[in-house]
């Protein structure tokens, strides 16, 4: 029990990372009912976006000082890359079948992985990613918090929070929500539906560049495919949580991260699990969280239930 704290702050700071890009799967979601799976790739491409600003940057700038530039360059990246998928690639298929779309978004996922792995020099292998110097903060001592950890678990719920009163408070965030229950007649009302429906998916790239550097800095590297899997967890965290709510999809990333950091630590402690434990099967283990979770509330933790029509 003692390794349990150590324990429950790693799941809070990889559940804030989960958080951090299931927003942007969620804020698209809410607004036009896409499942936008190359989200994970723009997650990615914050990356190496941050990344080149720092191998741009005069050598020996402190870190410090490069954060607020690599996150500056890993933002517009993904914004660019995922405003133009909304353009080109999701817009004229607005009003086809939601098939059509959702073939559209895992294509357009395999497609940027390719690219990123093709044209980005030695993006064949992971790209060593700049890190944090220095001892972690030791709480107590059975805790300590790295500093790449600090600086993820300060990031995220402040997103989350200024996204929050940012839709709640603003003349733009009501057109998001008015566009999100009724587009049709959002438009009829004078909301610019097309613009409303970019600013999502500009904000849920934003977050998730911010995302890509916070885990840059906690491990060290980055690479072509940390997309795949990152975004997948991260849809995972946004149904859990209640796809289409904001705080949700944070608080989904949380119960997540949670779950596979405890499941590493003690199912393999478990007599007659001692197989089925350990880092292997984190994944089954967070899926299997998410089925139970289903299983009980299909709308999730904070998701509304909608009542069928007659």
């Amino acid at each position: 029990m003692h390794e349990l704290p150590q324990t429950l702050a790693n799941g809070l700071t990889l559940g804030a990372l989960y958080g951090l890009i299931a927003i942007g799967y969620t804020m698209v979601y809410g607004i036009v009912q896409l499942i936008n799976f190359a989200h994970g790739e723009i997650y990615m491409i914050g990356g190496f976006g941050a990344l080149t600003i720092y191998i741009w940057l005069p050598s020996g700038t402190p870190l410090l000082v490069a954060i607020p530039f690599m996150i500056i360059g890993g933002v517009i990246a993904s914004v660019a890359v995922a405003t133009a998928a909304e353009r080109f690639a999701y817009r004229p298929l607005r009003t086809a079948p939601r098939l059509a779309p959702l073939i559209t978004a895992i294509g357009l996922s395999i497609a940027l992985q390719q690219i990123v792995w093709g044209f980005y020099p030695g993006a064949k292998q992971a790209k060593s990613f700049p890190e944090f110097h220095g001892d972690a903060f030791k709480i107590t001592d059975n805790l300590q918090i790295q500093r790449a950890d600090l600086f993820l678990l300060i990031a995220a719920p402040l997103c989350m929070l200024m996204l929050g009163v940012f839709v709640s408070k603003s003349r733009a965030g009501r057109a998001m929500q008015a566009t999100a229950q009724d587009p049709d007649t959002a438009k009829l009302m004078g909301v610019n539906t097309d613009r409303i429906i970019v600013m999502a998916f500009a904000i849920g790239a934003a977050f998730a560049a911010i995302a890509a550097v916070s885990s840059g800095l906690k491990y060290g590297q980055i690479n072509y495919e940390m997309g795949f899997i990152a975004g997948l967890k991260a849809f995972t965290a946004a149904v859990l949580g209640g796809i289409g709510n904001i705080y949700g999809a944070m608080l989904g990333g949380v119960v997540l991260g949670l779950a596979e950091a405890l499941s590493i630590q003690y199912i393999q402690d478990i007599p007659g699990m001692d197989k089925l434990g350990g880092g292997a099967w984190a994944n089954v283990w967070a899926f299997v969280l998410l089925i139970l979770v289903l299983l009980v509330r299909p709308q999730g933790l904070l998701g509304e239930r909608v009542a069928d029509r007659a």
